[in-house]
């Protein structure tokens, strides 16, 4: 695994916006599978000690997931994700919102916008998310980055084993 990959975050506040680079040394392929199969996301997509458990995922345009990341103890937080557009290999777009149990989202949420690229076998991330509430984005910023940052960890240690599968 290399360890000299791209990784940087940075927010923009006035814009309630976040930008996320990151690089993984992985083709495109590999990757892009790991953002939008539920089987993979569900090995890499939560926190340490957390993990993810997708309740169900379609991910075509309009469709959804819905998962929960769940600590240690049992407790559940759910998430709902909703399609926008997708670009295959190249882009998506999801509404995130979190919910109850029965799938109720919470009334603000954020934007999503994912785009992969390739070069010589290392595949880049460029992600922007736009909040809708300045409040909520400062809420959750300092636990998102530092969790966030987990999860990719946990990208690069599954792509770095099915590399050597």
């Amino acid at each position: 695994m290399k360890e000299d990959l791209l990784f940087d975050f940075n927010v923009d506040k006035a814009a309630k916006l976040v930008y996320i680079t990151r690089e993984f040394d992985a083709g495109l392929d590999l990757v892009w599978d790991a953002f939008t199969k539920a089987e993979i996301l569900d090995q890499w997509a939560a926190p340490a000690p957390m993990r993810s458990k997708t309740k169900y995922m379609d991910f075509t345009v309009g469709g959804k997931r819905f998962y929960a990341m769940i600590n240690p103890d049992g407790q559940e937080r759910w998430v709902l994700q909703k399609y926008t557009s997708i670009t295959p290999k190249t882009n998506f777009k999801l509404y995130n919102s979190f919910a109850d149990k029965d799938e109720n989202p919470d009334p603000v949420g954020s934007e999503w916008d994912y785009n992969f690229s390739e070069e010589n076998g290392i595949t880049k991330v460029y992600i922007t998310v736009y909040n809708e509430s300045l409040e909520r984005m400062e809420g959750l910023m300092e636990g998102f980055r530092i969790g966030f940052t987990m999860t990719l960890k946990n990208l690069d240690e599954l792509l770095a084993a099915s590399k050597q599968n």
